[in-house]
């Protein structure tokens, strides 16, 4: 596997004859199988057998936590999130005496205090809980968690909601990385989709989380929203570029307004063309290599010094539902209304209405709204697909030997499909390897695809994003 990571591509490649060629849709495999496969056969009480052998020998992994926070102060229009607009700070409370019930009930399972590597606060808008209630919650997870020295506690943050000073109270409380929410800076594109926010007022974020010494400050973008243009999207970029972010996402905008009401206030005659689209993206990658950033994967770029870029270079790099992380293999515990978990071979969801989440803890269960038990095959694939996704190669004999199985037999439906693919240039293939190409990193989730069963036997493409 070494001599495969040392060949690997260091070069992304744009081919937009190809990727034009291969454009559709398909899952970002922040899980596989992917949430949209979980059921309601599993149950809070498989949940909970879970938890209870996660505390076995080698079925003890590192533990990471994700906290959602439902509350939004207004309505990004184009938002696909688990939230609820209020103005209410009182609803904040509330949810707080229940998160507290929920993480105590899943502490009690697992039945010590535990070493707490990662800690994710995602939404809605995080920064909808006030300085207070952040003390308390931070306090809760103090109590039942251990919180380490080199542990990675991230937040999302919403720059027209926050100062400097509750940055600052962050720092003190734990935080070390920080995601902050932009999308774009073009005043008229902000309009329509109902975000105004200021170079101020992120720059206010960004500094202060800088003096807060927070370890890495990642911004989030996104093209293909309404009146954006490649002249548009280029000022925003330089004007993030001023701001020295240690990672950017540049995330392609996912039209499905029979999914998501609000996108239904998008005038789509707005949207830019899906030429448009793939000048905005190509341009934005040609800057962003140009300045330095490193490709990470996906729509992920980072400095050649971050974390996740040294964790490239080196193999180490994973994907959970966070996206790109630097720890690997961690069981994740989900809290809060929605959330996501993965307990060694399972995962769980949370019941996605607020009102059945109160419920299911009102009656002293565990709000599970669905999940999975993964199978072998699951497991063998999940794994795959983590190394095209993470690693951009695969050697073969990993994979005989962990599930004692003739890679090119097993795959052999898969391995047709992969010459296809090498044929375009994606990537190159012997008897032992895949590695893909400069031109297959863009398309990774293409190549991915090939290995996901539930694609062929229960086609659900219509749902997922574009791949490009």
């Amino acid at each position: 596997m070494d001599s495969i990571q040392k060949n690997l591509p260091d070069t992304v490649e744009f081919d937009r004859a190809l990727i034009e060629k291969l454009a559709g849709s398909g899952p970002r495999y922040t899980s596989y199988p992917t949430a949209d496969r979980f059921n309601q056969a599993f149950t809070s009480t498989d949940y909970q057998k879970k938890l209870e052998q996660r505390t076995i020998g080698a079925l003890h992994k590192p533990l990471s936590v994700y906290i959602h926070v439902p509350f939004c102060n207004t309505i990004c229009y184009y938002c696909g999130c688990n939230k609820i607009i209020t103005k209410n700070k009182s609803l904040a409370d509330v949810y707080l005496d229940y998160l507290e019930k929920e993480l105590k009930m899943v502490t009690n399972i697992i039945g010590k205090k535990e070493p707490l590597m990662q800690l994710h606060f995602g939404g809605g808008t995080p920064t909808f809980f006030s300085d207070k209630q952040f003390t308390r919650i931070i306090g809760l997870l103090k109590e039942h968690f251990e919180f380490l020295a080199h542990g990675e506690y991230s937040i999302e943050i919403d720059p027209r909601k926050i100062g400097s000073d509750t940055v600052q109270h962050l720092g003190q409380l734990g935080f070390n990385r920080m995601s902050v929410g932009i999308q774009d800076f073009n005043h008229s594109v902000q309009e329509a989709v109902n975000r105004v926010q200021s170079v101020e007022e992120t720059a206010t974020v960004i500094d202060a989380a800088r003096a807060a010494q927070f370890k890495s400050i990642s911004v989030d973008l996104i093209y293909g929203l309404p009146l954006q243009s490649s002249k548009s999207v280029a000022q925003t970029l330089d004007t993030v570029l001023s701001l020295e972010p240690d990672r950017i996402a540049l995330y392609n905008y996912a039209h499905l307004p029979t999914l998501f009401m609000p996108q239904r206030r998008i005038n789509e005659a707005d949207l830019p063309s899906a030429s448009e689209k793939l000048d905005i993206l190509q341009n934005s990658v040609q800057t962003l290599t140009d300045k330095g950033y490193i490709f990470i994967g996906m729509d992920h770029f980072a400095k050649p010094n971050d974390e996740l870029s040294v964790a490239l270079r080196q193999g180490r790099l994973h994907r959970n539902f966070q996206g790109y992380s630097t720890h690997s293999d961690c069981d994740l515990i989900g809290l809060g209304v929605s959330s996501i978990g993965q307990i060694g071979a399972s995962y769980t969801q949370n019941e996605k209405e607020l009102d059945h989440y109160y419920q299911a803890i009102d009656e002293g269960r565990l709000p599970v709204m669905r999940g999975l038990t993964l199978n072998k095959d699951d497991l063998l694939r999940r794994n795959i697909i983590q190394a095209l996704m993470c690693q951009f190669s695969l050697c073969f004999s990993v994979y005989e030997e962990l599930y004692q199985i003739q890679f090119q037999q097993y795959f052999s439906e898969e391995m047709v499909k992969l010459k296809e693919l090498e044929q375009l240039g994606l990537l190159s293939m012997d008897k032992h390897s895949i590695v893909i190409k400069p031109k297959g990193r863009f398309l990774i989730r293409n190549i991915a695809m090939v290995f996901d069963q539930y694609l062929r036997t229960k086609p659900k493409q219509a749902n997922y994003s574009k791949t490009i």
